[in-house]
């Protein structure tokens, strides 16, 4: 006859019971299997009687004490994959955010002046391209590089890899500094620039410039618009949850030498008025030990593409026009398409982040409105009692504005955006780097503060980030882009801001208005 204990050879009918009853005591089993694991850390004498005493009622059961050896082992099995399961956190460890020199400012009204003086633009283009400057929101210090603000104008591979070498070196060294990681620390290298991509990759330069590690994973990310950097963190978090005990550098950039506008085309002038010189290198890490010292750990990531809409799809393209002249198109339907994403990606960003009150308003009006037809207006949720800071990309005024409605923003929920589009104008995918980059400086990082980044590109995407933040950052941080000027910020930026061009002269004396040579022509 078969024995009831595991270890034995028990009949089948024998083996059936005894699995009812090692199921039937399975709390019990696995009560005694932690009692068993902390039993070496008792005194001797009490850990022999209580090992003793939990085999003997374990044994009154009918349990052997293989059983217990069972599930020990079950318990620690699925302790580990509990452990293995979960999700590596994802710490930013440091940001940096480039600034360049004061050779590279441009007032509007030098931007004006070499525009018209390099001979490219019609007389209308460039009242055009004036009047877009008044209403752009852009300050008088924004950054061109050299290739843009000679006489003549050089745009060619060369000068457009001087400016991305300057800017690229410039964020990747400071950030590693400030950090105090060495470049071969660094497991995971992701690099975005949307419209230009060299042979040998960014990330080969990078790579090379400072002697990195020769199984770095890395990634060269393009054409994926102003929302690159999202993706690339993205990415770089996905990277991090199989490679264990790294560093992630993610650096985001466009150039601006290769894809100014030199034709007339109306649709094509718009970017010329608010692209301007700029990136930054965000390191992240999944090193357990980089907690205490990390800034923020990402909470969420929500990317939304839908680049299934026609109209999504095309409302901004790289083309050319009629004259053969290379330009990025933005469409009429800019705006909405920009509505539509949004309100997709907060659809799924909102179970994730609001409160419960704010959700159950949400799914009451839409039950209303699926449901029983009910003519109510859509509810969108109040997202300031989820976030403490907005990074909003700053594609241009209008964008901001549209937001701060829709979102139900104060000017002071707006005003790292609308700094950074005064100082820096819109630099793509870095944007929202020198929006946080503004919060530190400004002190308004608190431990526990939940940050939100929200990014929209070509094709068409909307994608948001959550931070949480680790620590108190104090303001005014040696290395941050805004440290020298905190005592002038925030400075208004009106809605239309007349373009004053006598007050650039080029060296030879010249001072070029647009309106003079509007006369001339006509």
């Amino acid at each position: 006859m078969g024995r009831e204990v595991l270890g034995g050879a028990p009949t089948n009918s024998n083996a059936q019971a005894l699995c009812r009853r090692v199921v039937g005591h399975l709390p019990l089993l696995l009560a005694g299997a932690a009692l068993l694991a902390a039993v070496p850390r008792l005194p001797a004498p009490a850990n022999r009687l209580l090992a003793n005493g939990l085999l003997r009622e374990l044994a009154a059961l009918g349990v052997s004490a293989p059983a217990v050896a069972v599930a020990c082992w079950a318990a620690a099995v699925a302790a580990w994959a509990y452990a293995v399961s979960r999700p590596r956190p994802v710490y930013l460890v440091e940001l940096s955010g480039y600034v360049a020199g004061e050779a590279h400012e441009a007032s509007r009204a030098k931007t004006v002046a070499h525009f018209g003086r390099c001979g490219r633009f019609s007389a209308e283009s460039m009242a055009f391209q004036k009047r877009m400057l008044e209403r752009s929101g852009l300050g008088e210090r924004t950054h061109f590089p050299a290739s843009l603000i000679r006489v003549p104008v050089d745009m060619c591979l060369r000068t457009a890899r001087e400016e991305s070498h300057a800017v690229i070196f410039g964020v990747v060294e400071d950030v590693l500094r400030r950090a105090g990681v060495a470049a071969a620390d660094v497991g995971v290298l992701i690099f975005n620039s949307s419209l230009l991509s060299t042979t040998p990759s960014f990330t080969s330069l990078i790579a090379n410039r400072y002697g990195m590690r020769h199984d770095v994973v890395s990634h060269n990310l393009s054409g994926m618009g102003c929302s690159a950097g999202i993706i690339a963190i993205d990415l770089a978090k996905r990277l991090l949850q199989v490679h264990p005990d790294t560093y992630a550098l993610v650096v985001s950039t466009e150039n601006i030498t290769l894809n100014a506008y030199m034709g007339n085309h109306r649709p094509m002038l718009v970017t010329n008025t608010l692209f301007r010189v700029g990136g930054a290198a965000i390191l992240l890490s999944n090193r357990r030990g980089d907690r205490g010292r990390a800034k923020y750990q990402l909470i969420h990531t929500v990317r939304t593409h839908r680049g299934a809409h026609d109209q999504s799809f095309t409302c901004v393209t790289q083309e050319e026009d009629a004259a053969g002249c290379v330009g990025v198109s933005l469409s009429k339907d800019l705006m909405l398409v920009a509505g539509e994403a949004l309100r997709t990606n907060i659809t799924t960003l909102g179970p994730l982040v609001l409160p419960m009150s704010e959700q159950l308003r949400f799914l009451a009006t839409v039950v209303l409105t699926r449901v029983f037809r009910a003519n109510v207006r859509a509810y969108l949720p109040d997202f300031r009692l989820a976030f403490d800071h907005f990074c909003i990309h700053a594609g241009g005024r209008g964008v901001l504005d549209e937001l701060e409605r829709s979102l139900k923003l104060s000017a002071w929920h707006m005003e790292p955006s609308r700094m950074t589009l005064c100082r820096f104008g819109n630099t793509s995918s870095s944007s929202l780097w020198y929006e946080l980059a503004y919060s530190e400086a400004k002190g308004r990082i608190r431990k526990g503060d939940r940050v939100w980044q929200i990014a929209f590109g070509s094709g068409f995407k909307c994608n948001s980030a959550v931070w949480k933040a680790l620590r108190t950052v104090p303001g005014g941080e040696d290395g941050n882009p805004w440290t020298p000027e905190l005592d002038v910020l925030p400075i208004h930026v009106p809605k239309v801001a007349p373009v004053d061009e006598t007050t650039y002269t080029f060296p030879d004396g010249v001072t070029y208005k647009v309106e003079e040579v509007l006369k001339v022509n006509s």
